[in-house]
């Protein structure tokens, strides 16, 4: 097979101020070129040190000091290779890594997982739309645009590496772990989608490792908890799940995580994670699809490898599958200790753990570790919050829109008619509503419970019994957009009776919970807003004052009358008096 060159040829280096330096070469050309930097750190490092490389620990700065003290001496006795942040501050999170950076032998490589943005993780920075609103815009360049912008972020607060985004295609609409963080049911627009996501990240000089390979999509186990088995032939996997990653692959991506999956297709031993298994690794990614850069396993702390592995035997097998990288391994100390052990025994070669050491260090050279530098705390907060993040965050809410049904009835809504505006399961009058009746003077609120009776329902019905138009918004109020949104059966009687009589209607969530509410399909009008945010609710609300044309389409099939790609093109009608 014929692999063609990467695209990705050039990366734009991006200092912490966010000002960009001259252009360097790609991480990719640097692979293929080390620079003399990464054998002068290499030839420093004692076997304990290159083994310890390959271990990254996990960080937060939310929880107590003597836990982030912990972390510290890990980093200080242990010459680890890198950190994952997870929840905490960004003012918090940059002071801390300026003080495990300080206590380091090595440069840390600092990495987390922001498949939305900083926000993912951290409080008070910017979050983008959820993959399954981006799968949804037609205008492919702003995803381009988001991944530029958060390269400036995590560079900003002293970040090097983005384990995003997700490629994996959502093809089983019970996926309790995947979900709304994919980019969709179809392959081509996943592999789309995410191709310019990772090209902007890479663009502005930020390292990004798609996941979850060989795709976490079609499954209906989480494997935080457990292990999950795909069952299918390798036939369907290449076709299917490995599309998009060897899509970004051929386009030059920087690094590739691994899933905890047992795949007994590609390789049959029972209960092996495709984490720990040489076959899915070493031979179908670095082989079969000539992966040359960093591979990274999932979080090793997750039930779905440590279930059948312990004290280090998953930390072990995971070198001998071919990571480079292990993430959050539940005991590093032990862990070096079993992969010094497997060394000695010639279980483990200690040239291909050299390799793995000299991709890190590449790594750390690209993202500029080889000079040092301190995050700048200054004005932290405001950086991290530019008007024109802002600005884009909006723009790609309103491409997000997807108008399921209706085109020419929001076009015939009058601003001079008696309006309704409802919203379900929000706990106060929404933005949604808020945004209308700046644009519908003669407009009432009502705000309906989630778990509301019949008497509550009724009660609006009897005092808006004599107005002439009714916008309804159904809000997911939960942290994350998933499945099984709860509404009660009363009101899911209210929505099902209130679609039959031209009730237009606003969905902020997750276009799966659809199929769990019957009627939706006969309304005069259904958009789909994909989740609860401000901006999402600003762009819905702009749609139904016909200043917004929707131009987003379905990523997911949702059942026979909701299907991917779905989009209300019939032509508008001229708005009523």
């Amino acid at each position: 097979m014929t692999i063609k060159k990467p695209v990705f040829l050039f990366a734009l280096a991006v200092l912490a101020s966010g000002k960009l330096a001259a252009q360097q070469p790609s991480f990719s050309a640097l692979l293929d070129a080390p620079p003399r930097w990464v054998d002068s750190v290499f030839n420093k490092m004692s076997r304990h040190d290159r083994i310890a490389q390959l271990l990254f620990v996990r960080a937060h700065t939310n929880l107590s000091q003597a836990y982030q003290d912990s972390v510290g001496r890990v980093i200080k006795n242990e010459h680890l290779g890198g950190v994952v942040f997870f929840q905490g501050g960004p003012v918090r999170q940059a002071a801390l890594t300026n003080k495990y950076q300080s206590v380091s032998r090595y440069p840390l490589l600092v990495t987390s997982d922001g498949e939305w943005g900083l926000g993912m993780r951290l409080d008070s920075t910017m979050s983008y739309p959820y993959q399954m609103a981006l799968g949804a815009i037609q205008d492919k360049s702003l995803l381009h645009k988001m991944g530029l912008e958060v390269a400036k972020d995590f560079k900003r607060i002293g970040m090097h590496m983005n384990l995003a985004p997700v490629v994996d295609v959502n093809n089983n609409a019970r996926n309790p772990v995947i979900n709304y963080r994919s980019f969709g049911e179809n392959k081509y627009n996943v592999a789309q989608k995410a191709g310019e996501y990772v090209r902007g990240m890479q663009d502005g000089g930020l390292i990004t490792s798609i996941k979850h390979f060989p795709g976490h999509g079609d499954t209906d186990v989480d494997s935080h908890y457990d292990l999950p088995q795909l069952k299918f032939s390798k036939e369907r996997l290449d076709t299917l799940e490995m599309y998009p990653f060897r899509e970004l692959i051929r386009q030059g991506v920087s690094g590739v995580m691994v899933a905890h999956m047992n795949i007994p297709s590609l390789d049959n031993t029972p209960n092996l994670p495709s984490t720990l298994s040489k076959p899915i690794i070493t031979d179908v990614l670095k082989k079969e699809m000539n992966f040359k850069g960093i591979v990274i396993s999932d979080a090793m702390d997750m039930k779905g490898v440590v279930k059948y592995f312990k004290d280090g035997e998953a930390e072990v097998r995971g070198i001998l599958a071919g990571n480079d990288i292990l993430e959050l391994s539940e005991n590093s100390v032990q862990a070096v200790k079993m992969i010094r052990r497997a060394v000695r025994k010639g279980r483990i070669s200690m040239d291909q753990i050299d390799s793995s050491v000299k991709k890190i260090l590449t790594a750390k050279y690209f993202a500029g570790l080889h000079q040092a530098d301190t995050v700048n705390l200054s004005n932290l907060s405001a950086d991290l919050n530019r008007s024109e993040s802002v600005a884009l965050r909006q723009q790609l809410a309103d491409a997000s829109m997807t108008l399921l049904r209706g085109q020419q009835y929001v076009k015939t809504l009058s601003p001079l008619r008696r309006t309704v505006l409802i919203s379900i399961g929000m706990p106060e009058v929404c933005v949604f509503q808020k945004e209308l009746a700046a644009y519908y003077k003669n407009s009432v609120h009502y705000v309906l419970s989630s778990t509301a009776n019949a008497n509550a329902i009724a009660k609006i019905l009897r005092e808006t019994s004599g107005f002439d138009q009714m916008i309804i918004g159904i809000h997911d109020s939960r942290t994350r957009p998933g499945n099984n949104m709860p509404l009660s059966a009363d009101v899911r009687n209210f929505i099902r009776e209130m679609a039959g009589k031209r009730a237009a209607f606003a969905f902020f969530a997750n276009p799966y919970n659809l199929a769990a509410i019957p009627g939706l399909e006969n309304s005069s009008a259904l958009l789909v807003a994909y989740q609860k945010e401000e901006w999402m609710q600003k762009a819905a609300a702009a749609v139904f004052k016909n200043e917004l044309i929707a131009t987003g389409r379905l990523p997911v099939t949702v059942n026979s009358f909701f299907k991917y790609g779905d989009r209300d093109e019939k032509v508008a009608a001229a708005p009523a008096d």
